[in-house]
């Protein structure tokens, strides 16, 4: 029954695509509420009426943001990609995690984040890609034995960090056509697409970029190095030329906030043809972090209000990592909607967090999901309830040190080898600095929404 369930919204979910290239407001519309009526993810459920309310507009942003999927992404792209990150992935993929989760009393995530090497063709300042092993890979077999299991799961997303992952695009293409009901988005610095590369990411569909960028020219190649923007705009011209689907990253930390959030910067990569974008702040990892890049707590603030202004303004669906807590009630780690397989086979909580009690060669991924480390994140999540101090390590730091301790991980930063004392005592001010701006800022937004019920 749950096979036929799926292939008839598989199918009517192709259909209204089809149909939304004539009327797109009408058939956003019609995939809205079906969504509505159907996901159990309560998650996934305030996405979709975060997008409904948007969706009656006809002139908003989000419609144009619409309107640019069906006028840039080639066909099969828009077909095969939407198509398994809504029906596969967020829908029916999700629905099958969460009886896993049920079944076996551990998180099971939406999506999985692999490192396919820790090799770099840059070498960006404050990266902790540099912290690790430069000569760690994971095999073909590794990565495709990952998502083979991650499927019987439920899991159909998986994104691909580094170290530069497309210095494995070969391989990364080869599972993308492999696994034809998956999602795959890969971090990128953008140096490496060739016209090859881009027709092929075409040709497979369901394969999607994010370019790392800091701002325009020197913002970026200041600390990505000389040439590096003009490399990543070229990249991006490729892309949008062939329909190719992608979007940018950015850390934001002290230096390059306001460049990051102006209306320059993102005009400009709406106008390259980015329909995502996905904000992080700067996290100091490694002995050798650069802690003055750290984002002041007046930043992080601003950071707060301006990437809901940019939704609501700018025809792309942005993301801010830490400060969209509140829509996913906190820290989404420790496999609550995702994980982290460094390139060692590390099985971490999160990207941030390079500690680990498991890895991929000697165990299942269910097993590292039921691992003591994994256990204490689901045990303590929410780690505030201050959903704009998520985070373990830059918000709670004593909870990291608490859960590290307590389960016995050990540090996977083999050349550069840091206890969880001293990760979490250099970041106990930031956290205290930061907490008192937050919990202002959530303060007034509860009591904002308490006043309009």
């Amino acid at each position: 029954m749950g096979r036929i369930k799926e292939f008839v919204y598989t199918f009517a979910f192709k259909r209204a695509l089809r149909y939304a290239e004539k009327n797109r407001l009408k058939n956003m519309n019609m995939i809205l509420n079906l969504f509505s009526r159907i996901i159990r993810d309560e998650d996934h459920k305030t996405a979709i009426r975060y997008l409904q309310n948007y969706s009656v507009d006809s002139s908003s942003s989000f419609n144009k943001l619409f309107g640019a999927v069906f006028t840039q992404l080639a066909p099969n792209v828009r077909k095969k990609f939407l198509t398994n990150f809504f029906i596969k992935a967020t829908l029916f993929g999700r629905e099958k995690a969460l009886k896993t989760a049920e079944l076996h009393h551990c998180n099971i995530p939406w999506a999985i984040l692999m490192d396919p090497t820790s090799s770099c063709n840059l070498k960006c300042i404050g990266c902790w890609a540099s912290e690790y092993d430069q000569h760690n890979s994971l095999s073909f077999e590794e990565l495709n034995n990952v998502i083979e299991q991650g499927k019987k799961l439920g899991i159909f997303m998986y994104i691909y960090s580094g170290g530069e992952p497309l210095i494995r695009k070969t391989d990364l293409i080869a599972l993308a056509k492999k696994h034809q009901d998956c999602a795959f988005l890969a971090f990128t610095n953008g140096t490496l697409v060739d016209e090859h590369f881009a027709q092929e990411l075409v040709r497979v569909g369901n394969f999607v970029l994010a370019f790392s960028i800091e701002g325009i020219g020197e913002a970026t190649d200041q600390r990505r190095g000389i040439g590096t923007y003009d490399k990543v705009i070229k990249s991006m011209d490729l892309l949008r030329e062939v329909g190719a689907g992608f979007g940018y990253s950015s850390c934001y930390h002290r230096q390059n906030t306001d460049t990051v959030a102006s209306d320059e910067f993102i005009d400009l990569m709406i106008e390259k043809g980015c329909l995502f974008a996905w904000y992080f702040t700067y996290v100091p990892v490694g002995k050798n972090a650069a802690l003055d890049l750290i984002a002041m707590p007046h930043q992080r603030e601003y950071m707060y209000h301006r990437i809901r202004e940019i939704r609501n303004t700018k025809p792309i669906f942005a993301l801010d990592f830490w400060n969209d807590g509140e829509y996913v009630e906190g820290c989404i780690a420790g496999g609550r909607n995702y994980f982290h397989i460094n390139a060692h086979g590390d099985i971490e909580p999160c990207a941030f967090i390079h500690y680990s009690d498991t890895n991929v060669r000697d165990c299942t991924i269910l097993d590292a999901l039921k691992s003591p480390l994994f256990a204490q994140y689901r045990e303590n999540q929410p780690f505030n309830q201050n959903h704009l101090r998520p985070c373990p390590l830059m918000d709670n730091p004593d909870k990291l040190r608490m859960m590290v301790n307590k389960s016995g991980a050990h540090s996977t930063q083999v050349l550069d080898m840091e206890t969880v004392e001293e990760l979490t005592e250099k970041l106990q001010n930031v956290s205290s600095a930061w907490g008192e701006v937050a919990d202002n800022i959530w303060e007034q937004a509860q009591t904002s929404k308490k006043a309009d019920n």
